[in-house]
């Protein structure tokens, strides 16, 4: 079933590059977790853009706080100083293991920050050491620089020859990290659950010696939280889960609860950029950042997060009591509200999101075979009941 009107099709296919494989879906409003095309017709986005919104779609204190700030100051630059931005900085520094902040716009240019901070760090510290080792099926961005550290070659063959410094190693395998270490070697960076790999967590045993081995050696350890902070997993930060601590991290998505708002943050010991060695125009600016505010009061509330860990739990047993009496479901995996499901196929698992799509959820297909489930942290247990019962229905269909 095809919902999206022959001549918004027909001006996208057009005007814009073609990159991006989009459902048939024209979406125009929002309301908590729910969405609705130009036709009226209703979804549960189990997407959230991409585990960006974090309170859902239209939340009345998140659009009432940005419209305020709309009113009175936009944009200013990082010439001057802004309240905001000082406001939301002091807050991740107070909740994290951290000590300092730079923003950005994406998850790519946190990845990308993080990526200079350890190059400089090895140049002053470490005689010149440049190489970062990431792991296999990783993803930390869509720039020359993040593409190279990403551990899937089929996005970067298009664009060979890759920048150098990077070495890749099997995922939740300490002694293939080990063995890669060089001379050359300034930093490990890893997620510890791999998102768009299929939604892989960390092994305990492997986060903590990926720690104890950046000590040993000493190197730094970046963690890539791009997909998994700001209380996706069910802890503000993923790393709380496996009681290591970041030399470097990076964030984005569901920081600014649907504005683009980055951050790179690290601690004082590798706290080495100076005026003009990294810097940007946009970044940080008093819009983006009262969302971000915002966002993070609600994720911090009393409450917020054992609420995202009670309602990953639900979801994730859900899907195994499913996989148990159809047969279908191969795995579920997941933290918190970042959950994952493998089917038996490629093609049932492309069947069951256009099945969903067809009778009001909206989900995607991460991996070949893999199904990713991130609503909005506000999901009430009811709509994940709704959402189950979709996926149900499409598993005996």
């Amino acid at each position: 079933m095809t919902y999206v009107p022959f001549e918004w099709k027909a001006l996208e296919s057009a005007y814009y590059h073609q990159v991006f494989r989009r459902a048939p879906v024209t979406l125009v409003r929002g309301e908590g977790t729910r969405v609705w095309d130009e036709t009226g017709r209703e979804f549960l986005d189990f997407v959230a853009g991409i585990a960006v919104n974090t309170l859902g779609h239209a939340h009345p204190e998140l659009t009432s706080a940005i419209t305020a700030q709309a009113r009175t100051l936009l944009h200013t630059s990082n010439l001057f100083y802004t309240v905001p931005q000082l406001e939301v900085a002091m807050r991740l520094v107070a909740h994290s293991s951290l000590d300092r902040v730079f923003f950005v716009n994406s998850g790519a240019e946190a990845t990308e920050t993080c990526i200079k901070v350890a190059r400089k760090y090895g140049k002053l510290q470490r005689g010149g050491a440049y190489e970062i080792i990431t792991t296999a099926r990783s993803f930390h961005g869509r720039t020359l620089a993040t593409t190279a550290a990403t551990g899937t070659r089929a996005y970067q063959e298009p664009f060979d020859p890759m920048p150098q410094g990077f070495v890749q190693v099997p995922y939740n395998d300490l002694d293939a990290m080990e063995d890669a270490i060089t001379d050359k070697t300034v930093a490990l960076m890893v997620e510890l659950v791999q998102a768009e790999g299929g939604v892989w967590p960390a092994d305990p045993a492997y986060a903590l010696g990926l720690r104890e081995l950046c000590d040993a050696r000493g190197l730094l350890l970046i963690l890539d939280e791009v997909q998994t902070g700001i209380g996706r997993t069910g802890r503000l930060f993923a790393y709380e889960h496996y009681l290591i601590r970041p030399d470097l991290m990076a964030l984005a998505k569901g920081l600014g609860g649907g504005l683009p708002i980055g951050a790179a943050l690290s601690t004082e010991r590798c706290s080495v950029l100076k005026p003009g060695d990294h810097g940007s125009t946009f970044s940080g600016n008093p819009l983006v950042c009262t969302a971000a505010r915002v966002t993070l009061d609600h994720v911090l509330a009393p409450g917020f997060l054992e609420q995202v860990r009670m309602k990953g739990a639900m979801t994730v047993r859900r899907l195994r009591e499913m996989g148990a009496t159809t047969g279908r479901i191969t795995d579920v995996r997941g933290l918190g509200l970042l959950v994952g499901f493998d089917l038996e196929t490629t093609e049932l698992a492309d069947r069951i999101v256009a099945y969903a799509r067809d009778h009001g959820l909206l989900i995607i297909k991460v991996a070949a075979n893999t199904i990713r489930l991130v609503p909005p942290l506000n999901v009430t247990p009811p709509e994940i009941d709704q959402a189950l019962d979709i996926i149900e229905s499409a598993l005996r269909a």
